[in-house]
């Protein structure tokens, strides 16, 4: 069983930064692709970023590129999110996702963790 814990969500002023985490338990293997999406209210979720299991390779979202990066400790069975320069349409909760299915399809997800940008 696979489990996915976020942390590092908050309030911030636009134009600041956050660092998301995200904690791993359970299968973590060379095929084990990771990444982040959010869902801003009213609108449906998307995704944000992702990278494969040796963080040679990563992919984001056209909105987000140059402002967040997408990063794991594999020795920690960690994922991160730092967020920079953070916009009020940054808003939303975002999700760790895991065990990569195909083009930004993931099998697992955590719970989410809410970020509130204000502006």
């Amino acid at each position: 069983q696979v489990q996915l814990v976020e942390s590092g969500g908050g309030m911030v002023q636009a134009g600041g930064s956050l660092r998301l985490s995200c904690a791993v338990s359970g299968r973590t293997d060379s095929t084990f692709g990771m990444g982040w999406f959010r869902q801003a209210p009213g609108k449906e979720r998307e995704f944000v970023g992702g990278i494969n299991w040796s963080g040679s390779t990563t992919d984001y979202t056209d909105s987000v590129k140059g402002r967040f990066t997408v990063s794991r400790d594999n020795a920690k069975n960690t994922v991160y999110l730092q967020m920079n320069s953070l916009k009020a349409e940054d808003t939303a909760v975002y999700y760790c996702v895991a065990g990569r299915l195909g083009l930004r399809s993931y099998r697992y997800w955590g719970q989410g963790t809410q970020v509130t940008v204000s502006s």
